[in-house]
């Protein structure tokens, strides 16, 4: 028994790094994998964990053609239009079919306290893509982990 402890405590030194936090590059990552997973299982709650609960920053803009389009038609149009993260869960709670975002050329940077997020994207809807642009997200690191801040993305269909 007197050997068990020394024989413990190495183990335990062995062990340290396994237990240790993932880098912060990595738990961003953890969260970029969550909004996917939350987005396509339709949960809004765990959507809605992975943002801050004050944050007003959602903004889309549409890509020159789509805007083009769109303006002809509809002349009172803007280029770009503030929502919220809020809007978006409810959406993805409520929508009837299937709804997916392909992420492709994740780019993340981060110095362990705020991160950016940056990837091009494919917003699917029933297995068909509805729009695509470029995305950014602002994150923060709180007491509770990871949090998105800000969400920006340019729309093109």
């Amino acid at each position: 028994m007197r050997n068990a402890l020394p024989v413990a405590v190495l183990l335990l030194f062995i062990a340290a790094p396994c237990l240790a936090d993932e880098s912060p590059k990595a738990q961003v990552q953890q969260v970029v994998d969550s909004f996917q997973v939350s987005l396509k299982a339709k949960d809004a709650k765990a959507l809605g964990d992975l943002f801050l609960p004050e944050s007003k920053a959602w903004i889309t803009t549409l890509g020159e053609p789509s805007f083009t389009n769109v303006k002809a038609k509809h002349p009172e149009v803007t280029r770009y239009k503030a929502g919220s993260w809020q809007e978006f869960a409810d959406f993805v709670g409520k929508a009837k079919g299937s709804v997916e975002e392909r992420f492709h050329n994740v780019r993340i940077e981060t110095d362990g306290s705020v991160a950016s997020v940056y990837f091009d994207f494919e917003f699917l809807m029933d297995g068909k893509v509805g729009n695509h642009g470029a995305e950014t997200w602002q994150l923060v690191r709180t007491d509770n982990g990871w949090k998105i801040a800000a969400m920006l993305y340019s729309s093109n269909f």
